[in-house]
C-alpha cells in the first residue's frame, strides 16, 4: 500500500539550474519551467508569451539535459537548435544544467509602465495602420525594441517602435500594426473602438537593436515587420553610422508596399552605399510591375557576393521569413552569431497581433 501511495504522492524532484552571465544556481522543481524557477527566483529573465511561440525566452543550454513541453522546433528554427538553443517556458530540467542567456546591454533603458490613448490611425495598406499612442510620460527605449500594449478586456499584445528615439524618450509613440482576422485587439483597433480606451503601455522590451560592427548591414522586412528597421535605420543615420546597407522588403503585391518615400530618404542621405531592393510574391503575372518576383529569401544570395566581410543581418517579418533567411544565410557562410531577428507572430500563435 505504501509503495502505491509513494507513487502517486512522491514529492516533486528537484534539479539545479546555472544560469549565466550571472552565474547563479537555482533550485528547478520537476513541477516548474526552466523560467517559472527563474521569475521565482527574483532572475531578470527575458520573457513575454510564456507559451513558446515569441522566442523572447530563448537561451543556450551549454550543458545538462532537459525535455520539452511543446517542441522547441515549433518557434526555434534548425540552427538555432543545432547551435543548443532551447525555450526557457518549455523547458523542463532533468539534470543539472546550465545555460547562457542573453541579457540586455547596459545601454537599455528598464521597462516602464505608462497610460496612453490612440491620437491617430492612419492606413499605410488594406491591412496595416499607422498608429500614434500618447504617453502620460516619455519612454525612453533603443531602435529595434518593442512595447507591450493592453486594455482591461483585451489580451496584450506586443508592437516595435517605427521611429527612432530620442534623448529624452518619447511621449508620443508610433506603430505600424497588421490586422489580424480573429485577432481580439487588432479587430477592435481597426473598428476604432479603442481610441477612447485608455492602454496600458508596457516597454521598453526586446534584444532586437543595432550591434557594434563596421561591415554592412543586411536589413530583411516582411508586412509590419518594416517598423523595426524604419526605427533602427532611421536612428542610424541620425547618428551618421558609416555601414553599406541593403534592404529587402518582401511583400505580397504592390498594394502592400508602403514607407516607400522614406526608403527614397534613405537612398539619398545614407552616409556610404544604400541599396534597396522590393519583391513581390503574390503579383498578378499580367501587372505592369517590372520588379522582383518571389519570396524575398530567394534575393539573398546576390547580395552577399560583394557585401565584404563583417556583415550583420537584421530581420523582422513572420516566422517563415524568418526561418527560411537565417537557414539561407548560414548556408552562405554568414555566422549564426551574426544573425539577429524579431519574429512577428499573430493571434494564431498566441503573440503579436
Amino acid at each position: 500500500m505504501s509503495g502505491l501511495l509513494n507513487r502517486f504522492f512522491k514529492a516533486p524532484v528537484q534539479q539545479t539550474a546555472t544560469i549565466q552571465p550571472w552565474g547563479t544556481t537555482i533550485p528547478v522543481s520537476s513541477q516548474q519551467t526552466l523560467l517559472e524557477a527563474a521569475l521565482a527566483n527574483k532572475l531578470p529573465f527575458p520573457h513575454n508569451c510564456t507559451v513558446g511561440t515569441c522566442g523572447s525566452c530563448k537561451c543556450r543550454l551549454i550543458s545538462g539535459k532537459v525535455s520539452a513541453i511543446t517542441d522547441f522546433g515549433y518557434t526555434l528554427s534548425a540552427e538555432e537548435l543545432a547551435a543548443g538553443y532551447i525555450l526557457a517556458c518549455q523547458a523542463q530540467v532533468k539534470s543539472p544544467v546550465e545555460i547562457e542567456v542573453e541579457t540586455p546591454g547596459e545601454h537599455l533603458p528598464p521597462p516602464q509602465l505608462c497610460s496612453g490613448r490612440i491620437t491617430s490611425r492612419q492606413p499605410l495598406t488594406h491591412d496595416i495602420l499607422e498608429v500614434t499612442v500618447t504617453l502620460d510620460k516619455p519612454m525612453q527605449y533603443v531602435a529595434g525594441q518593442y512595447a507591450t500594449l493592453s486594455t482591461p478586456n483585451l489580451p496584450p499584445r506586443s508592437y516595435s517602435f517605427a521611429t527612432a528615439p530620442i534623448r529624452n524618450g518619447r511621449q508620443t509613440l508610433v506603430f505600424f500594426i497588421r490586422k489580424v482576422p480573429g485577432g481580439a485587439f487588432t479587430e477592435a483597433l481597426f473598428t476604432g473602438d479603442l481610441d477612447k480606451i485608455s492602454l496600458s503601455v508596457d516597454g521598453p522590451h526586446g534584444n532586437f537593436w543595432l550591434r557594434p560592427g563596421t561591415g554592412p548591414l543586411l536589413c530583411i522586412a516582411g508586412g509590419s515587420g518594416l517598423a523595426p528597421l524604419l526605427s533602427l535605420l532611421d536612428d542610424a543615420r541620425k547618428n551618421r553610422l558609416r555601414r553599406d546597407c541593403i534592404l529587402l522588403f518582401g511583400a505580397r503585391t504592390q498594394t502592400d508596399l508602403y514607407a516607400l518615400d522614406h526608403i527614397s530618404e534613405f537612398e539619398n542621405s545614407w552616409p556610404k552605399s544604400f541599396t534597396f531592393q522590393a519583391v513581390l510574391s503574390h503579383e498578378p503575372t499580367e501587372s505592369e510591375w517590372r520588379g522582383d518576383r518571389d519570396l524575398v529569401t530567394k534575393h539573398i544570395s546576390p547580395h552577399l557576393k560583394n557585401s565584404g566581410a563583417g556583415l550583420q543581418a537584421y530581420m523582422c517579418g513572420p516566422p517563415p521569413m524568418i526561418d527560411a533567411a537565417v537557414a539561407e544565410l548560414v548556408s552562405l557562410g554568414i555566422r549564426f552569431d551574426s544573425i539577429y531577428y524579431d519574429k512577428f507572430t499573430d493571434a494564431s500563435h498566441l503573440s503579436r497581433a
